[in-house]
């Protein structure tokens, strides 16, 4: 992997938010895409907003992005393009909480702090047999605390790596390789039979389902209106289209005599040109059910707040979230029914 041995705190940053919520096999392909295009955290701070999130687009998390680039121009502005060399001003930057602060103090300046992550908190776990679970304040004190303890002080870089990739190639999650594993006969976990059950998480994940219903409204002249989301809420930043955002699935000949789409259109004069199908998009805490119905304008709105109209072959040029990109790769419509 390009980030292993790095000692670039400007690319150990960018490889460590990239790899937050994603595979390696994912996130490799976007660490060396972000590399090629912004070599330096100056170039990066310089980037528009809009072609550093159409970089991230599909990456998901989009948090990290826009953390990405308020803190690339902080460190620009506030520290001369130099990344702080302190665990203590590392931590101060936005987006970067006590695991990735102690990654680069670590990786990029030696400094002896523990990295405590999924990984390494599943090995703990398992070798010591600790119940406490991870997900709770005493739990990530105790975890933090022990690996503090084991922490190689004169080579924290190496063994934080170590560790980590112990947990992410033997004490894997699902089959572990335990017949294979040289610390197993101290094993806790292993010599007691526990290792399905650790470590232990206190909290369960309720997700809700969202429906998402698009109106991909074009003009005669071949644009389509969009929008940037600026709420507080999933997506922020990116783009899209018309929405109606419902709690349930609307039965599609009903969609059209919707309350939202009377007050939307008024009297406007279009046609209906085809439906999508249903897509989903599973997040953490969520998970996203779209359609996209696709409205041809007899003429433009004579004006439309918040949106702009832009040229179907442009589109691409936009950032959309991954559901949106599903549908604009591969538009299968079909006629109402």
């Amino acid at each position: 992997m390009p980030w292993k041995g790095e000692k670039d705190p400007y690319k150990i940053w960018l490889s460590e938010i990239i790899l937050q919520q994603t595979r390696v096999e994912q996130g490799w392909i976007y660490y060396e895409k972000f590399i090629n295009v912004f070599p330096t955290i100056h170039q990066l701070a310089r980037a528009s907003e809009k072609k550093i999130f159409k970089l991230w687009e599909g990456l998901g998390y989009y948090s990290r992005c826009r953390n990405l680039i308020e803190t690339a121009k902080k460190i620009v502005k506030e520290y001369k393009g130099v990344f702080p060399a302190s665990y203590t001003e590392i931590r101060k930057l936005k987006g970067i909480g006590p695991y990735t602060a102690a990654a680069i103090s670590s990786f990029a300046f030696n400094l002896s702090y523990a990295v405590v992550d999924g990984n390494v908190e599943r090995v703990l776990a398992r070798y010591f047999g600790i119940t406490t679970p991870v997900d709770t304040s005493a739990g990530k004190f105790f975890y933090s605390t022990l690996a503090s303890a084991l922490l190689d002080k004169k080579h924290p870089g190496i063994y934080n790596q170590a560790m980590m990739d112990f947990g992410a190639v033997i004490c894997k999650p699902q089959n572990p390789q335990c017949s294979i594993c040289v610390q197993s006969k101290d094993c806790m976990a292993f010599n007691k039979g526990w290792i399905p059950l650790l470590p232990v998480k206190a909290k369960t994940i309720v997700k809700k389902n969202r429906w998402f219903y698009y109106f991909i409204i074009e003009t005669d002249n071949g644009s389509v209106y969009i929008r940037k989301r600026s709420e507080q809420d999933i997506w922020k930043n990116l783009y899209e289209f018309t929405l109606w955002e419902t709690g349930k699935l609307i039965p599609q000949q009903q969609i059209t005599l919707s309350a939202f789409f009377r007050e939307f259109f008024k009297k406007q004069k279009f046609t209906i040109t085809g439906f999508s199908k249903i897509y989903k998009q599973q997040l953490t805490h969520q998970t996203i059910h779209g359609q996209f119905i696709h409205v041809l304008l007899k003429k433009p709105f004579p004006a439309l707040t918040d949106y702009i109209l832009v040229k179907k072959k442009k589109l691409t040029e936009f950032p959309f979230p991954k559901l949106i990109t599903a549908h604009l790769q591969n538009p299968v419509q079909q006629l109402f029914y």
